[in-house]
């Protein structure tokens, strides 16, 4: 954005806005010509700052997925490897939940190439960040071999999908994921 004219800076900034109000409301399939037109602008002008939705939702959900990647990073050095992945994991899951449209901007990143993720996608940067969380329960064989972070992203955004509707989609979740838990990384005995 540095480089760009006040007015283009002034229009991203109000149409990012605009598109965090619809899609917490209206999910991820917000209109984006509403958006375009709550924010004073032409659709020509989203799209020109917006080239398609997924771009317009990596935009509202930026913040949330960094957050989600810091804790990553602050987890890592835990003393219990099992624990710090499961802290992480409900932490995903509870945004995932608890924030419409952040669930489907995931099947986003993983209907494209699944095997190429780029950084500046939120399935790619989560990816990265959980990675060695993942790769650390392993090695201290407190995870079910052969499971990756794809794995459990994957299992994070059907669970966030599944219980989208639900009365109480963050608890609901939240119970489901620990059922998911007890299948990948068995409790010790």
């Amino acid at each position: 954005m540095t480089g760009q004219r006040a007015d283009a800076r002034r229009n991203y900034t109000r149409l990012l806005a605009v598109a965090e109000e619809a899609v917490a409301t209206y999910g991820a399939d917000a209109s984006l010509e509403q958006i375009a037109r709550t924010a004073g602008v032409g659709s020509a002008t989203l799209r020109r700052h917006f080239p398609t939705r997924h771009a317009l939702l990596e935009a509202v959900f930026r913040e949330r997925i960094e957050t989600l990647c810091t804790r990553a990073r602050d987890l890592a050095g835990a003393r219990d490897s099992r624990a710090a992945l499961l802290a992480w994991l409900g932490e995903v899951t509870a945004h995932a939940a608890a924030i419409r449209g952040l669930a489907v901007a995931l099947t986003y990143d993983m209907a494209t190439d699944p095997d190429t993720a780029h950084e500046h996608c939120a399935t790619g940067r989560l990816t990265e960040a959980g990675d060695p969380l993942v790769r650390r329960a392993a090695r201290d064989g407190v995870l079910t071999p052969g499971v990756t972070i794809a794995d459990l992203l994957a299992l994070i955004t059907g669970i966030a999908l599944a219980t989208e509707n639900h009365p109480d989609p963050a608890a609901e979740a939240s119970r489901l994921l620990g059922l998911t838990v007890a299948g990948v990384s068995p409790g010790r005995s």
